[in-house]
């Protein structure tokens, strides 16, 4: 089974590694890679139904867990842009570093600045590196942690939830849990989309200075 299979992570380590997993990937950099939408779909699964062999989730649980983990995680990685400043952003690609990752995050501050944190909340990868770059902008705190705080709630309650509500209703839910992992993707990505193609248009329909 594979390390990061969402059932065999929250089967291994309970609600306690569900909520590392969540803390690791909103705040630090080298975690873009964890499966969080798919642990908190699978979280949802397991608070709904009572498979032998699988941990039953206790859905307040998670849910306060959870938000408090995302929120705490994004936290630290605005500290740390912070801190480190522009020379994150020279720093050359490896293995747990996508300079890529990056420059989409700070391309989405730079269009749409708070309404960005919130909506990169649901774009895997791009979540990770949202704080950072907001932190390293000199970004207001008084600002950013309450839009931070709503997108982590957001987060983490609209997909955990969705996951519950699929497993009260569906029988051997378990069977579709691959297909159903990318429709949240693809779904949590539509209003980042959406936004990004207003922004674009707007520009498009603004006169341009004369020179």
């Amino acid at each position: 089974m594979h390390a990061l299979d969402p059932t065999h992570i929250i089967n291994t380590y309970g609600v306690w590694g569900l909520i590392a997993v969540i803390f690791a990937e909103s705040g630090l950099f080298f975690c873009f890679f964890l499966p969080g939408d798919s642990l908190l779909v699978t979280a949802g699964l397991l608070a709904s139904t009572h498979k032998a062999g699988d941990v039953h989730l206790n859905l307040a649980i998670v849910l306060i867990g959870c938000v408090l983990a995302a929120v705490i995680g994004d936290q630290v990685g605005y500290l740390f842009g912070r801190n480190v400043g522009p020379p994150l952003f020279s720093r050359p690609e490896s293995r747990f570093f996508k300079p890529k990752h990056l420059n989409r995050a700070q391309d989405y501050l730079d269009e749409r600045g708070a309404r960005m944190i919130v909506l990169a909340r649901f774009i895997p990868g791009v979540r990770t590196f949202t704080p950072i770059v907001a932190g390293a902008s000199k970004m207001r705190y008084a600002l950013f942690l309450p839009v931070d705080m709503l997108g982590g709630t957001l987060w983490i309650c609209g997909v955990t939830l969705a996951g519950f509500a699929l497993g009260s209703s569906v029988s051997n839910i378990d069977e579709y849990l691959v297909p159903i992992f990318l429709a949240v993707i693809v779904i949590s990505a539509i209003p980042l989309v959406l936004e990004i193609r207003r922004a674009r248009r707007e520009e498009a329909s603004t006169p341009s200075p004369p020179s």
